[in-house]
């Protein structure tokens, strides 16, 4: 599941770090914790790598993402309902989610330059069925399929944070992950804009301008990967890491913090333009209007994430984590409040409150990942334990839960979809949805400050 890099050979100064084999960009000398070498060369090479990597990830959160604003699109001569909205945005949502895996697998199988580029070249297939099929008349079968092909662009983002950690030392990690996943979360406003120019220049009886508009972009994005990145030979699948994370309860409550954050924010970016036309249809009876919001909440989600990784940083992340999940309680409650009194502005603010908290509970929660493993180390060594020993396997374990965790996050996506469906579908209003939400959030609320805050004997410090 999580890439590892085999022992790095003794230091010799620092060589030029990329060879050419068989016409292929392949460095088999790699010591990014060799001072000297990352100096000398090394730091030049990751960042080129991030560069282009955060471009391909950006690209296909946007393909991910592009049903969010499809649906815009889809007037009464589709023949599709709230409930069939919901449900063609749910399902690229899901697929996303179940490629996490495999697609992190396949940077160490493949080499990260290799995958990168295979990867972007395969968003070519759910843009092109999309700027085929969408017309008046098309079945609702075949929306569902190509909706759910789309689900190609969320594993680029396990492929490209698999490699990008490969490329970095310890101690700058956690600001390249940041910028890495950053960049690619920015891809869900990103089509959100464009989806609004085409709907305010074009019109909405013209939706597959949209997905025509990625084809060069997805090409050039392809282009700069090959020319530019690199493949690190010295890479290697580590799935003894995997079954043994999988034994490990604190795997299974990080991801459910994760659900909670994550899920909360591609889910909300994926169904608040459906949830505004539907909630408040004469408000935004047509979907240029929806589309003058929807990117509003993802933009800020986005940038803010980091700020939740600095700030874990400082205050611990089960703290900035149980006080996101209040905050997102509060922003719940807003919105449960102003849908019952039928107040857009506070709505709005309610959900522009969920974004961003949930943008930064994405932060510290990743974050409390690598601080659950070296708590667990600093106790091995405590109780005798050798220091390197228990150096390494943290390290191990914390990147198998970081790709697991990013897998298992994405499916609250699915579940905030569904969620949705089934309140309007049932009540012709969100506010069991919301009151879900509430809930949930509650829940991991209480799950953090139980498992990680809460004075105990077993409990563990420094997280």
């Amino acid at each position: 599941m999580t890439s590892t890099i085999t022992p790095e050979p003794p230091a010799t100064g620092a060589p030029a770090p990329a060879t050419t084999r068989s016409g292929a960009r392949a460095i088999d000398d790699w010591r990014p914790e060799d001072t000297a070498f990352w100096e000398a060369a090394g730091a030049r090479v990751a960042r080129r790598n991030l560069l282009f990597s955060v471009l391909c990830e950006h690209i296909g959160f946007s393909v991910w993402s592009l049903w969010s604003v499809l649906v815009l699109f889809l007037g009464p001569e589709y023949g599709i309902d709230p409930a069939g909205k919901f449900l063609l945005t749910a399902l690229p949502t899901a697929l996303g989610a179940l490629l996490r895996l495999p697609y992190t697998f396949a940077v160490a199988k493949f080499g990260g330059r290799n995958w990168t580029v295979f990867s972007a070249l395969l968003l070519l297939v759910p843009t092109v069925l999309a700027g085929v099929v969408l017309e008046p008349g098309v079945g609702y079968g075949t929306l569902l399929a190509v909706a759910c092909a789309a689900g190609v662009g969320g594993g680029n983002f396990a492929s490209s944070m698999a490699n990008i950690n490969a490329f970095y030392p310890q101690r700058l990690k956690g600001w390249a992950l940041g910028v890495n996943a950053g960049g690619g979360n920015l891809g869900v406003p990103a089509v959100q804009l464009l989806g609004l120019l085409v709907l305010a220049t074009a019109g909405a009886a013209h939706p597959r301008l949209l997905p025509l508009v990625y084809l060069p972009l997805i090409v050039l994005a392809a282009l700069g990967a090959a020319l530019k990145m690199d493949n690190l030979t010295a890479l290697r699948n580590d799935g003894g890491a995997l079954r043994e994370v999988c034994r490990e309860p604190h795997t299974w409550v990080v991801s459910a913090l994760y659900i909670g954050s994550f899920g909360s924010f591609i889910g909300f970016g994926f169904a608040f333009g459906q949830v505004l036309q539907v909630q408040f249809h004469d408000q935004f009876d047509t979907p240029v209007k929806a589309a003058c919001l929807t990117f509003v909440g993802p933009l800020l989600g986005s940038l803010v994430r980091p700020v939740g990784g600095l700030a874990a940083d400082r205050w611990g992340g089960a703290r900035v984590t149980l006080a996101t999940f209040g905050a997102m309680a509060a922003g719940a409650s807003l919105v449960l409040y102003a849908s019952g009194r039928g107040s857009l502005p506070l709505f709005i603010a309610g959900f522009v409150a969920l974004f961003v908290f949930s943008g930064v509970g994405n932060g510290s929660t990743y974050k409390m990942i690598p601080a659950v493993f070296r708590a667990r180390a600093a106790a091995d060594v405590a109780a005798g334990g050798d220091p390197e020993e228990a150096e390494r396997r943290s390290r191990r374990l914390a990147s198998a839960l970081i790709g697991l965790a990013g897998a298992i996050g994405a499916f609250g996506g699915v579940l905030v979809n569904i969620v949705f469906r089934q309140a309007f579908l049932e009540s012709g209003d969100g506010d069991a949805a919301y009151l879900t939400f509430l809930l949930a959030y509650g829940v991991c609320a209480l799950l953090t400050w139980a498992v990680y805050l809460r004075p105990a004997p077993r409990r563990l410090p420094g997280v």
